[in-house]
């Protein structure tokens, strides 16, 4: 092979790699970014009877149901000080004087943790207004009981809607 042609056949085989890395680096510059999915507020956790259900597990949405201004956010703030995990808050759709707890299964342990941190609540056999379990907070509402109710035990087996990257439920 001649020079001239050793010349021509290196600057081809040049020009062939300059192209594929250009076709390579356009597809990957142009490659749309990866969507950004929100996390789920809370994922379903099953329990069995006998396992505790610990505050850092249970996601709490927090509702106005008085006349008072910010009131569901500061009482989200109090059960966030003591380790639950924030759903949504806002205004209620109807007022109440006395705090709810609304959920479809009253028995749950997660209900019931949450719960035992408010004085004289009642549970409302109803479906939550957000994530989590739901608290509508009444006009009678002062503050949160003094004893700081740290777990539960599950009576029954039972699942309820747990943070997400929350420790599964630990037997007790």
């Amino acid at each position: 092979m001649s020079a001239g042609a050793r010349t021509a056949a290196t600057l081809a085989g040049l020009l062939a790699l300059v192209m594929v890395a250009a076709l390579w680096g356009w597809s990957a510059a142009t490659k749309p970014f990866p969507a950004n999915e929100t996390p789920p507020d809370c994922v379903d956790t099953q329990v069995a009877a006998g396992e505790q259900v610990f505050r850092d597990q249970v996601v709490v949405s927090v509702y106005n149901g008085s006349q008072r201004s910010r009131l569901a956010a500061e009482t989200m703030a109090l059960l966030t000080q003591r380790g639950f995990v924030a759903g949504d808050s806002g205004n209620a759709p109807e007022r109440t004087a006395k705090t709810q707890i609304l959920s479809p299964d009253p028995a749950n342990p997660a209900v019931a943790l949450v719960k035992a941190q408010f004085k004289g609540a009642e549970v409302v056999l109803a479906n939550g207004l957000g994530p989590g379990v739901t608290v509508v907070v009444g006009e009678k509402f002062k503050a949160l009981r003094k004893k700081k109710v740290e777990s539960v035990v599950a009576e029954d087996a039972a699942a309820f809607c747990a943070a997400p990257g929350a420790d599964s439920p630990q037997s007790g």
